[in-house]
């Protein structure tokens, strides 16, 4: 009887910390954390120079990135702890559930965005410190309270959102070059059809927080569906510039047309349908995009 009273009190001590693990990983969006070091990871692979590569080099960078992200989601969270408790989506989350503390998520922000930026100035150089900084201010500060203001909140957003790419060019050359502001282009354009996809899916519990996240007013009409249209458009040119400036060759530009062209046809079947499966065949269009795209760039790095 002794040994099992014992074992079940392990039990509750390893679910306990289990689920303390799960709540931070939620609390600083883990998913979108790696998306983050994903793309920081490929614009330093396609700047660094054949024989300088460091295997220390990416995991310093991917621990900084990853660190700096973490704290903006956190930051935004603790923002929005209580307009969170008004969505589906979000009432689940540690802090409007009540599962964490305020002083809690305090220290993992301030601990994480201190070690972060820290890590990328001083590892690498202070210019992708300072745009460690600057990607986590923009997102927690000022896109974070923008998006009850104004449908604008989406291209601020997508500010930070590709600071990634700058960040890990620099990383790599101490500069920000015309290579890192091009892959910053190719992350921004990429952004807006890929927010008002998710804005479009999830515009009714949206409306319940006050987010104006919607180009149109009116929310999901055909007006909101077309201004998708220009974006994906500008992508295909904007996907081309790494082979057109000499960063990567012809199979890329080529995967990054094809690529380019079914995330336009899912653009266009939403401005045709409006239905909400076509916004998440977007959406999805979205996701599959900046892997294949930007994994192309580097393998056929020239």
């Amino acid at each position: 009887m002794k040994q099992e009273t014992i074992h079940i009190e392990k039990l509750s001590v390893g679910k306990i910390i289990s689920l303390k693990i799960k709540d931070v990983m939620e609390l600083t969006k883990f998913r979108l954390s790696f998306l983050v070091v994903f793309s920081a990871v490929m614009s330093y692979l396609l700047a660094v120079q054949a024989g300088t590569l460091r295997t220390s080099d990416v995991l310093f960078l991917s621990l900084g990135g990853f660190l700096v992200t973490a704290a903006s989601n956190t930051i935004n969270q603790i923002i929005e702890k209580d307009i969170d408790k008004l969505m589906n989506r979000t009432m689940l989350r540690p802090l409007p559930a009540g599962r964490m503390k305020l002083v809690e998520a305090y220290l993992i922000a301030g601990i994480s965005g201190v070690a972060g930026i820290s890590i990328l100035g001083m590892v690498f150089n202070p210019i992708s410190g300072l745009l460690g900084a600057l990607a986590l201010i923009s997102y927690a500060f000022i896109y974070t309270p923008f998006k009850r203001v104004s449908p604008s909140a989406v291209f601020i957003g997508a500010i930070p959102g590709s600071m990634p790419l700058l960040i890990g060019w620099t990383a790599a050359t101490g500069s920000i070059g015309l290579g890192g502001l091009v892959l910053f282009a190719v992350q921004f354009f990429w952004q807006i059809p890929h927010f008002w996809a998710i804005a479009w899916l999830l515009h009714d519990d949206y409306l319940k927080a006050g987010y104006k996240l919607l180009p149109s007013a009116e929310g999901k009409n055909r007006i909101t569906a077309l201004q998708n249209i220009p974006y994906l458009v500008a992508l295909l040119g904007v996907g081309a510039l790494p082979y057109i400036i000499g960063m990567s060759g012809i199979v890329s530009f080529v995967i990054s047309l094809i690529a380019g062209m079914y995330f336009l046809l899912k653009g266009i079947q939403l401005a045709t349908d409006l239905t909400d499966k076509s916004a998440k065949q977007l959406m999805f269009a979205s996701f599959i995009y900046i892997p294949v795209v930007f994994i192309a760039y580097v393998i056929d790095k020239v």
